[in-house]
């Protein structure tokens, strides 16, 4: 039996004009073109659009989609190595969720979550999803690839978020409750961050996390990352940083 595009189009759910780019790229030939100028597909094109709609939900690239239809000897290979790449991913997702119902049912009780459990389930290409909008900024506006100049390693990144997630949840709980830059609260608060920084991120001082502090209200996609968690954030972080930086020059 042979389909023409519209039907095909029904039939899968896939648009026309990604059908047509499929044609256009070689991923997808149709069987036959009528002498109209139809195309029409058989039972074997629609079984190669299914692997390929498999490796697409597995979020591989057209160009990778149309390497691995080309490596793989037989049908029955391809769609066992694809169910065992959906199963991994089906694992790191019901991981996800656990970590996101958690989340959840802590938030609703008001109560602080364990931060070595917040990120269980992030894997590295994950990381590199979740930090992608911030790099691609930071290539845009200052030629600097984040991603590029660092080795991500999960575990390594899941403790910093975390170790991060504290400290913006302190400072946060320091301006919500009227605590001045200057408490003693505050700059201990700062004095271990900036410790933890100097230890597992990288070479921190107290004037270094000024520069980062003041860069951060002047660039605006930064400062919108702090405001958008609480109003003023950014700029009680900076108070706070500049008068810990004059305390530790006077000590």
């Amino acid at each position: 039996m042979e389909y023409t595009v519209k039907e095909i189009a029904e039939l899968t759910g896939v648009t026309i004009k990604t059908l047509y780019h499929y044609h256009k790229i070689g991923l997808l030939l149709p069987c036959k073109i009528t002498e109209a100028g139809y195309r029409l597909y058989g039972t074997g094109e629609l079984e190669r659009l299914q692997q390929i709609l498999f490796y697409r939900e597995l979020d591989f690239s057209l160009k990778d989609i149309k390497k691995a239809l080309e490596d793989e000897p037989s049908r029955l290979e391809c769609l066992t190595k694809q169910h065992n790449l959906l199963n991994a991913r089906r694992q790191r997702m019901d991981c996800l969720l656990k970590t996101i119902e958690e989340s959840i049912h802590f938030t609703r009780k008001g109560v602080n979550m364990d931060k070595t459990k917040m990120f269980t389930g992030l894997n590295k290409e994950e990381w590199k999803e979740a930090l992608l909008e911030q790099n691609e900024y930071l290539k845009d506006k200052y030629e600097f690839d984040m991603i590029k100049k660092q080795v991500i390693k999960p575990d390594k990144l899941n403790a910093q978020a975390a170790e991060a997630i504290q400290f913006t949840s302190d400072m946060i709980k320091g301006l919500k409750n009227g605590w001045k830059p200057n408490d003693d609260r505050i700059q201990n608060i700062l004095k271990d961050h900036i410790a933890y920084l100097n230890e597992n991120v990288n070479s921190t001082d107290a004037d270094t996390f000024v520069n980062t502090a003041k860069f951060m209200i002047h660039d605006d996609f930064h400062r919108n990352m702090l405001e958008s968690q609480q109003t003023g954030l950014s700029y009680y972080l900076y108070a706070a940083a500049e008068l810990y930086a004059e305390k530790s020059l006077n000590n």
